[in-house]
């Protein structure tokens, strides 16, 4: 399942989300103004980074400044305590699944969270000849396999 983390002005996230609607695409949104993230939630966008905290926590953020943080000083609890005090330090959006993350809006990155069937179906490599590849009819073709995997792991 894909999960977004977002703030209802930023633009990005808006523009994020509208990407996953028209690709019909589900996700869980989580806007971090509303609901107290967690510790969890933390420690799930940490395990995606390359960078740790510094991929996540914008520092040019007005509380970030007003605190006149030192990231390498701080230890990880400080940092995760703080973030969850003062969620608006967080880039946005953050856009998690199983094996991937993004920060930010960027339309081409965002095409990794397409599944690898689904892009299988749309660039037509597993398809019979002739067959019509259009979007729409990858993602029908796609969802009716989805349901037809999960009548199967009922019944089994």
């Amino acid at each position: 399942m894909i999960h977004i983390y977002t703030t209802p002005s930023c633009s990005s996230c808006r523009k994020a989300k509208k990407w996953f609607d028209e690709h019909r695409l589900e996700y869980r949104e989580k806007n971090i103004f509303n609901l107290k993230l967690t510790r969890e939630d933390i420690m799930d966008m940490l395990k995606h980074t390359d960078s740790g905290f510094d991929d996540i926590i914008s520092t040019r953020s007005k509380v970030f400044q007003e605190n006149d943080l030192d990231l390498d000083e701080m230890t990880m609890n400080e940092l995760v305590e703080f973030i969850i005090d003062n969620p608006s330090v967080l880039r946005r959006p953050i856009i998690i699944d199983d094996r991937k993350m993004q920060v930010g809006y960027n339309e081409d990155d965002i095409r990794a969270f397409i599944p690898k069937r689904l892009r299988e179906i749309i660039m037509c490599t597993t398809c019979d000849q002739g067959e019509d590849c259009d979007y729409v009819h990858a993602v029908d073709k796609y969802f009716a396999e989805m349901r037809e995997k999960e009548a199967k792991e009922k019944q089994a």
